[in-house]
């Protein structure tokens, strides 16, 4: 396979990329971390198998979590300090559903509520959950069953992407819970009334139009098959390739 017909890190995301990458690590010489990373990229981007990836560019099976910011292992959320500081005044709010494919666990098997596969309507399913500036890049992620409603993870992933100003989401976050919350953390909601609503909340409609950067940011993540469709068995090995693909598709 030609390495024209592969992805290829350009030199200016590598450049951004290669400060944050571990220096000094015990252990046997380390590979070129450009040729692997690209090979990650490439797996992820083309859904792949790892066995019949070309030797000759990426180990049989590299080690995504070893490349990108680790996931927390107590909550699922991913997210690094860089994120947090680059985080702007606007958030939007949506989750996305990927199915998950035979090399997941499955549901009968021990541990597979643990690795985020729940079952829904549309069977096993992980349900991403996003939060977002206003200029479409991600600040942080969380990965739960798909059958988790999506305002669950709404406050834990805001409470590590202070400060916020203004928050878009649509009716899913609709709760009075949620809406307290924002309020004593002085975080404008912009969030439409559902139609249970007898008394609809007053709606900023123009600042509501602003929710179309986050659909934007997963249809892009969505190009990449690894992402629309969950192939991993580990959900710390699918939401770091998460945060691997969102940050080299919207941050660099």
């Amino acid at each position: 396979m030609a390495k024209q017909s592969l992805f290829w890190l350009s030199d200016e995301a590598w450049a951004a990329l290669e400060p944050h990458l571990p220096h000094g690590q015990p252990g046997k010489p380390r590979v070129d971390d450009r040729r692997v990373i690209s090979g990650i990229l490439h797996v992820l981007k083309v859904g792949c198998r790892w066995r019949t990836f070309p030797l000759s560019t990426a180990p049989q099976r590299p080690s995504i979590t070893a490349t990108t910011a680790g996931p927390s292992a107590a909550s699922g959320i991913a997210s690094s300090r860089r994120w947090r500081q680059l985080a702007l005044c606007r958030k939007s709010f949506p989750s996305t559903v990927p199915t998950s494919r035979r090399t997941a666990p499955p549901k009968a098997q021990k541990g597979a509520w643990a690795q985020a596969i729940g079952t829904s309507r549309g069977g096993r399913t992980s349900k991403i959950h996003c939060l977002a500036d206003d200029r479409g890049r991600p600040v942080a992620f969380a990965l739960t069953p798909g059958n988790i409603a999506d305002i669950r993870m709404a406050i834990p992933l805001l409470e590590i992407a202070r400060p916020t100003k203004r928050l878009i989401a649509d009716k899913a976050y609709d709760a009075d819970s949620l809406r307290q919350w924002l309020s004593g953390a002085k975080i404008k909601a912009v969030i439409p009334s559902s139609a249970a609503r007898r008394t609809p909340y007053p709606l900023d409609r123009k600042a509501y139009r602003r929710r179309n950067v986050i659909e934007r940011l997963f249809c892009k993540l969505k190009n990449w098959r690894r992402i629309a469709t969950r192939y991993d068995r580990l959900a710390a090995n699918y939401l770091s390739a998460l945060a691997l693909v969102a940050a080299i598709s919207t941050w660099i």
